[in-house]
């Protein structure tokens, strides 16, 4: 019996093995993509890159069931499986991962009652990695030895792009500034000073990234060097980001995963997450591109929050949903969001339609405009958790995925997603300027998501979400979809007394249609928010507008969309 369980358990490894070696040959050519502006085929690299842990998780899964005839649960078997499998783990540079991947064939092997630590890593035995020696992620440079302006030029050009930087010196010069003007704690003699630059550049989009800090009497400053291609004479520095908020926005939930070449990931996010402390290990893994790892982190903080909490889930406040149920717990930052049973009349679509959406988004370019999703299946929360008002609604819009163990809910599936205010409740005790910086950012997420070939369909404000950092963000995605799918017209006006009073559209409207100064109507009613949204946005009532951006994306025109504040851009600065 051992035998087999150390070959079932060497056939998961390269299951692994053979994940981790794809995902590092695309995340290997980001560079090149990057170098050569290859925009279009950034994106699909992002879209492949997302469905390889599903696919080698089933390839898995067939060689399994072929080559050992597995059927059922033997108990014995698998433990002795599971004990295999950790003993080929122990010297292992990605441990943690493996574990998670271990689990996905068993749960996919296996139903939910098996799904605990005797069978599966619920708690990891990667936590070895802790007292071993660090592994080598980042390199240490003293400017005090070639002075400041060679260094940070050293530093920039032992990235060994295979473009050249189109004006370095004047870059270095501004980079040095704006550390000086911004960075209190780099204010020292360059023998007090320390630079640790990651050896991993992170990519996304069209732009490329230098993380590290710099170390003084004074303590450590985290920063992001964002790098842009012009297309033309080759790359710049396009901003500095030395604020612990904006470094969050960077790697926030709502941006594409970082294309990042390093072996040791567990070292690269402890890393991170002394650079950036509010980020959970959860947030990094997946914002560095194991997403998959990143539930794992989320789910066993989420078992470590309900045993040291005692409040109740419940119904998330705001409107009611036509397609989904929303619940939360209060004192946990997320909220949890099952498909109903039944959808109200207005929306004519079925659960695979609403599934398909939230998968549009998980592969697509989110543009720091949409929420990431973690998507789970059997899940298993405490029933005296429940307050009896959302049991109630739960069983009532959704019984189909629900059931009850030993004192447990089990819902079949559900998406989880990062708690946000939503922006009708956000606006209603807001004050004159946030209302002004609010329907700014609504306005901008619009252009954004459509610029990005997304046409959010449902622009109600009650679709979107104010962050802590207070930037909005889209999170209903059931009626989403592409540019192309949309025909943009002008509303015909009314002449006739009977076209003005018509209770119903006097003119024809075909399925698709769209007429854009209708958000005015439905989305911006109160006057006090549609005058602070015409002062940014009004050309989003214009279907001219709607219709040129259409045009921009059918060309393949990708927009540049940056994930800090334009006024932290050098151009910008050296205006």
């Amino acid at each position: 019996m051992k035998n087999l369980a150390f070959a079932i358990a060497k056939t998961i490894v390269n299951g692994f093995e053979r994940h981790i070696y794809l995902y590092s040959e695309i995340t290997q050519t980001a560079k090149q993509r990057f170098e050569q502006y290859q925009w279009s085929q950034v994106q699909n690299a992002a879209k492949a890159r997302t469905d390889f842990y599903e696919q080698r998780v089933e390839e898995t899964l067939c060689t399994i069931k072929q080559d050992f005839f597995i059927t059922s649960l033997d108990d014995e078997l698998w433990q002795y499986v599971k004990n295999s499998y950790i003993e080929l783990l122990s010297k292992h540079r990605q441990p943690e991962l493996a574990e998670s991947f271990y689990n996905s064939v068993f749960c996919h092997l296996f139903e939910r009652k098996y799904y605990h630590n005797a069978y599966i890593f619920v708690q990891s035995t990667a936590t070895r990695l802790d007292a071993l020696p660090t592994p080598k992620i980042f390199t240490s440079y003293h400017p005090a030895e070639t002075g400041l302006f060679q260094t940070i030029s050293h530093i920039m050009k032992s990235q060994n792009f295979s473009v050249p930087f189109a004006h370095l010196k004047k870059d270095v010069n501004t980079l040095i500034a704006k550390f000086r003007q911004q960075a209190h704690k780099t204010r020292y003699q360059l023998s007090d000073l320390q630079f640790d630059i990651l050896d991993s550049v992170f990519y996304r989009n069209k732009g490329a990234y230098i993380i590290g800090r710099v170390i003084s009497p004074a303590g450590k400053t985290p920063f992001i060097i964002s790098l842009l291609n012009n297309e033309k004479d080759g790359l710049y520095i396009d901003a500095l980001i030395t604020d612990g908020e904006q470094m969050a926005v960077v790697f926030g939930f709502a941006r594409a995963y970082f294309f990042v070449d390093c072996q040791h990931p567990h070292a690269l996010v402890e890393f991170l997450n002394r650079l950036i402390p509010h980020k959970t290990q959860a947030d990094l893994y997946s914002a560095i591109g194991f997403h998959k790892q990143g539930k794992t982190q989320f789910y066993r903080d989420f078992l470590n929050h309900l045993d040291n909490s005692e409040d109740k889930l419940d119904l998330a406040p705001g409107i009611k949903g036509m397609v989904m149920s929303v619940f939360t717990l209060p004192s946990y930052p997320y909220v949890f969001k099952i498909i109903k049973d039944k959808f109200s009349p207005s929306k004519n679509m079925t659960r695979a339609d609403v599934k398909g959406k939230y998968r549009l988004v998980k592969l697509h370019d989110r543009v720091g405009r949409m929420a990431d999703t973690m998507e789970y299946s059997e899940v298993a929360f405490p029933r005296d958790r429940f307050s009896a008002e959302l049991l109630t609604e739960l069983n009532t819009v959704a019984p189909s995925l629900l059931r009850y163990e030993n004192g447990l809910v089990v819902i079949k599936h559900m998406y989880i997603e990062r708690k946000m205010t939503p922006l009708n409740l956000y606006l209603v005790n807001a004050s004159d300027e946030e209302v002004d910086n609010a329907m700014y950012g609504y306005g901008k997420a619009i252009k954004q998501l459509i610029a990005a070939d997304i046409f959010p369909g449902d622009m109600l404000l009650k679709n979107f979400g104010v962050t802590r950092h207070g930037r909005v963000i889209f999170y209903d995605y059931d009626e989403i979809t592409y540019m192309n799918e949309v025909n943009f017209r002008v509303k015909p006006e009314a002449i006739t007394e009977e076209q003005i009073y018509a209770s119903e559209p006097w003119y024809s409207v075909d399925p698709g249609d769209v007429f854009p100064e209708e958000i005015a109507t439905f989305a911006l009613a109160n006057k006090r928010y549609r005058e602070a949204f015409l002062r940014h946005h009004a050309n989003l009532l214009e279907a001219k507008y709607w219709q040129s951006c259409q045009r921009a994306v059918a060309k393949g025109v990708y927009a540049d969309v940056y994930p800090y504040p334009e006024k932290s851009r050098f151009c910008y600065w050296q205006k």
